[in-house]
C-alpha cells in the first residue's frame, strides 16, 4: 500500500500545481477533450421506405443540386427506385456512398448557371459501369476505376445499376494546381499511383466512424496531395511517387496499430514484419508522431479514455489498463495524467460525448442541414 502510495504521489503533484495555476473551468483539457471522440455523423437518405411509385421522385430532388436524372427508356416511376446516399462532412471534404439503379444524368449550362457548386469530384465505383461526356468526350469507367470530373463545366451520361463512393473536394483547394486538374477533367485515373489512392481511400471509408477532429484536416490534405500526385507530369513522378507512397504506408502503420491496441505483441518488430519494413524506414516514418512507442502510447491511453468515459462500460480502470498494455496501474496512471493533465479517475467521470468537429460545426445551422447545403459550404 505504501509503495502504491509513492508511486502516485509524483504524477499527483503536477496536477495539484495545475489546479493552483488555473481555474478548473479554464484547463486547456476541457476544450480538447470533445476531440477524443468520433465527430463524424453521417447524413443519409434512401429512398427504401417510400412507396415504390414516389422513390424515383425523391430521388430526382435529392440530386437536384448536382445533376437532373431520368430513368431509362424502358423503365417507368411505377417499377421504384430503391436508392440510398450517405454523407459524411469532413469538412474540407466531402465523402459519399451511394447506391441507385440504373439511371442518366445531366449536368446542363442552364443548371451551372444558377448553381455556385463548381467542386472537382473523384468517383470509385464499387459495381456497375458508366459512360460520362464533356466536351464531346465521353469517359467510360468500371469497377475499381478512378474518375475525376469538374462540377464547373457541363457534362451529362448514364449509369447501370451501380455502388459507387464519390469525393467532393472545393476548387479552391487546388488552387496552385488549379491548370493541372483542368487538363485531366473527366479522364479515368489508371497506373500505380491510381492503385494506391484507391488503397487509401478504401481504409478512409473503413474508418470514417471512429475519426477524431485532429485526424480530418490531415485527411483532407493527404487526400489532396494523393490527387496531385495521380496527376503530376511525368517529370514529377519521382518526388511525387515517394510522397505518395510514404502517405500510403503510414495510413497502413496507422491502422496496424488501431486494430492491434489490445495486443501484446504490437511492438516496433511487429510492425516491421507485418508492414514488409526496415525498422529505420519505421522510426522515420513515426518520426513527426514523436516515435513509433510514443505514437502507440498515444493511442493506446486514447483508447482507455473512450473506455473511461463510455458510461456503458462498467469494467475496472486497472482492466482497461491491463487491455491496453500497461502492466501496472501506477503506471496506467501516471501516463494518463501526463497525456491529458487528469487521473483515469477523473477521466471516468467527466464522459466525452461525440460532437461535429469545428471544421463541420456548420452542420448544426439550418442551412447546413441538407447535402445541398453541405456541397454550398464545402470549402467556404
Amino acid at each position: 500500500m505504501d509503495t502504491k502510495r509513492q508511486d502516485e504521489a509524483p504524477a499527483r503533484q503536477p496536477r495539484d500545481r495545475d489546479r493552483r495555476r488555473w481555474p478548473r473551468e479554464g484547463q486547456p483539457h476541457d476544450e480538447a477533450a470533445p476531440s477524443l471522440a468520433p465527430v463524424l455523423e453521417p447524413l443519409s437518405f434512401s429512398t427504401l421506405e417510400l412507396a415504390p411509385g414516389d422513390q424515383f421522385a425523391a430521388w430526382q430532388v435529392h440530386m437536384a443540386p448536382l445533376v437532373d436524372v431520368r430513368l431509362p427508356d424502358d423503365k417507368s416511376p411505377d417499377d421504384g427506385f430503391p436508392a440510398s446516399h450517405t454523407a459524411w462532412n469532413l469538412g474540407g471534404m466531402l465523402i459519399v456512398q451511394q447506391r441507385a439503379p440504373a439511371h442518366s444524368y445531366i449536368r446542363s449550362a442552364a443548371k451551372l448557371r444558377s448553381s455556385s457548386i463548381d467542386h472537382w469530384y473523384i468517383v470509385l465505383p464499387r459495381t456497375g459501369r458508366s459512360w460520362t461526356e464533356v466536351d464531346r468526350r465521353v469517359a467510360e469507367t468500371q469497377s475499381g476505376k478512378l474518375e475525376i470530373r469538374s462540377l464547373g463545366y457541363p457534362f451529362r451520361g448514364r449509369v447501370t445499376d451501380s455502388e459507387s463512393l464519390f469525393l467532393y473536394l472545393p476548387r479552391d483547394l487546388f488552387s496552385d494546381a488549379a491548370s493541372t486538374l483542368d487538363a485531366k477533367n473527366n479522364s479515368i485515373l489508371t497506373g500505380n499511383f491510381a492503385d494506391l489512392f484507391v488503397d487509401y481511400v478504401n481504409s478512409v471509408e473503413a474508418r470514417l466512424r471512429s475519426l477524431t477532429a485532429e485526424d480530418l484536416p490531415r485527411i483532407v490534405h493527404a487526400t489532396r496531395s494523393m490527387i496531385i500526385a495521380c496527376l503530376a507530369p511525368p517529370a514529377e513522378h519521382a518526388a511525387a511517387a515517394e510522397q505518395l507512397v510514404s502517405v500510403a504506408l503510414m495510413e497502413r502503420a496507422r491502422r496496424y496499430v488501431q486494430n492491434n491496441l489490445d495486443a501484446a505483441h504490437l511492438t516496433p518488430d511487429s510492425m516491421c514484419r507485418a508492414l514488409g519494413v526496415s525498422r529505420s524506414r519505421l522510426y522515420q516514418l513515426f518520426e513527426p508522431s514523436g516515435g513509433v512507442l510514443h505514437y502507440i502510447q498515444s493511442r493506446r491511453l486514447l483508447a482507455a479514455h473512450v473506455a473511461l468515459s463510455d458510461p456503458a462500460d462498467s469494467r475496472r480502470i486497472v482492466d482497461i489498463a491491463e487491455t491496453f498494455g500497461f502492466s501496472s496501474a501506477a503506471n496506467f496512471s501516471r501516463a494518463f495524467s501526463k497525456e491529458f493533465g487528469y487521473s483515469p479517475r477523473e477521466g471516468r467521470n467527466t464522459m466525452v460525448l461525440p460532437r461535429p468537429a469545428h471544421s463541420v460545426s456548420l452542420a448544426e445551422r439550418e442551412k447546413t442541414s441538407s447535402f445541398e447545403g453541405w456541397l454550398k459550404a464545402l470549402g467556404s
